[in-house]
């Protein structure tokens, strides 16, 4: 063997290398879709660890603690058996173009006669130039669906994402319900219905 070929050689298995460390390295960050986005908005929303920070900036609490028994009803939303959480809604960030630095809801859990964040929600309603699904983080809205009754008019037809950013949840990140959120020492548990389902872009 020449030194020129296997100077070639030696270039050609490097050149392989580096190419099948970035194919892992894409393969990584395409399992993980909007992570660096996620990590930011994490950061940027653990001032509402407070809740009162979030009253503040006109998060309102619906006071409901929101679970579901993971009953299943047709043409109904499917949400495993798990606990949302208490809502604190701000109404006037509701619009048809979600903001992914700004969640329309703040979730909290009842923990130690407090409340603890846990999660985020975006609520984006169903109207006549609605063409698709909204989107964030690689991530596809449920619904559309009626508005959750009593805490939301039944009127409201929308498409909403939950992100749970702030607690682990076995069902994954954007599962709508968390079996390990607990509702159960709370003064106002609220069991709810699997929200209906209404015509729309699916």
């Amino acid at each position: 063997m020449t030194k020129t070929t296997y100077l070639r050689r030696r270039s050609i298995l490097a050149l392989t290398g580096l190419i099948g460390a970035c194919l892992t390295a894409a393969a990584g960050q395409a399992a993980e879709p909007g992570k660096v986005e996620i990590d930011a908005l994490k950061q940027s929303l653990s001032k509402y660890e407070d809740y009162k920070a979030a009253i503040r900036d006109l998060y309102l609490s619906t006071v409901g603690c929101v679970y579901y028994s993971g009953e299943k009803v047709a043409g109904a939303m499917d949400y495993p058996k798990g606990a949302m959480g208490i809502h604190f809604v701000n109404v006037a960030s509701v619009s048809p173009t979600p903001d992914p630095a700004r969640p329309n809801v703040l979730i909290y859990e009842p923990v130690d006669g407090g409340l603890r964040l846990v999660a985020v929600e975006w609520l984006v309603p169903l109207t006549p130039d609605t063409k698709e699904p909204p989107k964030l983080f690689g991530q596809t809205f449920q619904g559309p669906m009626e508005g959750h009754y009593p805490l939301i008019p039944v009127e409201f037809y929308h498409y909403d994402l939950h992100v749970w950013l702030f607690k682990d949840n076995p069902l994954g990140m954007f599962s709508p319900t968390n079996p390990d959120v607990k509702c159960d020492n709370y003064a106002f548990p609220m069991p709810e219905q699997p929200t209906k389902m209404v015509p729309g872009p699916m």
